[in-house]
């Protein structure tokens, strides 16, 4: 009984690892891309706007990542934050409205992409072998596990980009005092996903995002 949930474990963890390391990577460097856009070239300056997953791995959130992929529920990692300084923008505020967004958006426009392929795969391969099998899951949960990081990345915890784009449309002194909880973000988190609120908070959310996404590309749900 043991070695078939190790075995289980394992495979669940493979089928995840790639398009959610893509996920945490490209999230990253969609900030730091946007940010160069708007006129602050930090990411760029330190070597971050790169698809080398190297620069961007935290071991920590790399660690949580294998840990929820292990033990089911949501989930979920991160990477080292893109560094990005605010006072290169023209307007602050809207500038890192719009570099918080840009993670979360490209995380959902790469779960539309694993969830076309996905359609495409299986109408080309109608009968599934173990290695077409492992490809139909990794596209999956793929398409699941970025669709979850928009969705996680979109609450409004500080320092979380939900956090970003609402203190955009806060009048500034309460803002000031809504970011200044980011030193708490973390310890808000890891006691929600302890408490398996992070689950029962996101998960809906997320299946119902996930569902919409496959009726889009004519997925049976």
């Amino acid at each position: 009984m043991l070695d078939i949930d190790i075995f289980a474990t394992v495979q669940r963890v493979a089928v995840f690892f790639l398009p959610a390391l893509l996920g945490i990577i490209l999230h990253e460097v969609a900030h730091g891309w946007v940010a160069d856009r708007l006129g602050d070239h930090t990411a760029r300056f330190m070597g971050r706007l790169t698809l080398n997953p190297l620069p961007h791995i935290d071991p920590l959130g790399l660690a949580v990542f294998i840990l929820t992929s292990a033990l089911g529920g949501f989930v979920f990692g991160w990477a080292k934050p893109v560094p990005v300084n605010p006072r290169n923008f023209r307007n602050p505020l809207k500038g890192m409205m719009l570099v918080a967004l840009a993670g979360p958006g490209t995380n959902v426009l790469l779960a539309f992409l694993m969830a076309l392929l996905l359609s495409g795969f299986l109408q080309l391969n109608p009968a599934l072998s173990p290695t077409t099998e492992f490809v139909v899951k990794t596209l999956y949960y793929g398409a699941g596990v970025n669709v979850g990081l928009a969705c996680l990345n979109m609450l409004p915890i500080p320092p979380l980009d939900g956090s970003r784009v609402l203190a955009y449309f806060l009048p500034r002194g309460i803002a000031a005092s809504y970011m200044s909880v980011e030193r708490y973000g973390m310890v808000i988190l890891v006691v929600l996903m302890a408490a398996g609120l992070l689950n029962k908070l996101l998960l809906p959310v997320a299946e119902l995002c996930l569902k919409t996404l496959f009726s889009l590309v004519g997925l049976p749900l």
